[in-house]
């Protein structure tokens, strides 16, 4: 098994980057690649969905990336503590009508001896916004370094 570093216990360095890490990966949209950062038979809640295992969260992922559309992420690390963090979200996306959305929540992680994930629990919730409204203006790809975090943006 490849370790996923950082690994655990975290220190405040380490789960940062932790976050960043997740965070870059979501916004590969690559949903083979972001489903490796995840034990075998890792367990999610995202919502109101119940999954388990990396087949079950690349098939979400693909489902999720078809319908939101020009998907930007920015993940904050809330707390941690020895294998688990708390983590706060928002997303920018639209729909094939071109409804634009930001979508606010908090994830909770537990983390194996290697740095997988071995269990998400997500809340997010889905507000309407204007397409004039939208924060997260980068290209395709990883949040640029000097692009600022939710707290930078006091959002």
């Amino acid at each position: 098994m490849n370790a996923r570093p950082p690994l655990p216990p975290f220190t405040a360095e380490t789960a940062a980057q932790k976050v960043r890490l997740a965070e870059n990966a979501w916004n590969s949209r690559d949903p083979e690649k972001v489903a490796l950062a995840y034990t075998e038979d890792s367990v999610w809640r995202n919502r109101a969905e119940f999954l388990q295992g990396r087949d079950a969260i690349v098939a979400f992922l693909r489902r999720k990336w078809a319908r939101e559309l020009d998907y930007r992420l920015v993940k904050e690390l809330w707390g941690f503590r020895e294998n688990r963090m708390a983590v706060r979200f928002k997303y920018e996306w639209h729909d094939d009508s071109g409804n634009w959305f930001r979508s606010h929540g908090n994830e909770l992680w537990e983390f194996d001896e290697h740095g997988l994930m071995r269990r998400r629990e997500a809340s997010i919730n889905d507000a309407p916004i204007l397409a004039s409204e939208r924060k997260f203006l980068w290209g395709e790809g990883p949040r640029p370094e000097n692009h600022p975090g939710l707290t930078e943006m006091a959002f």
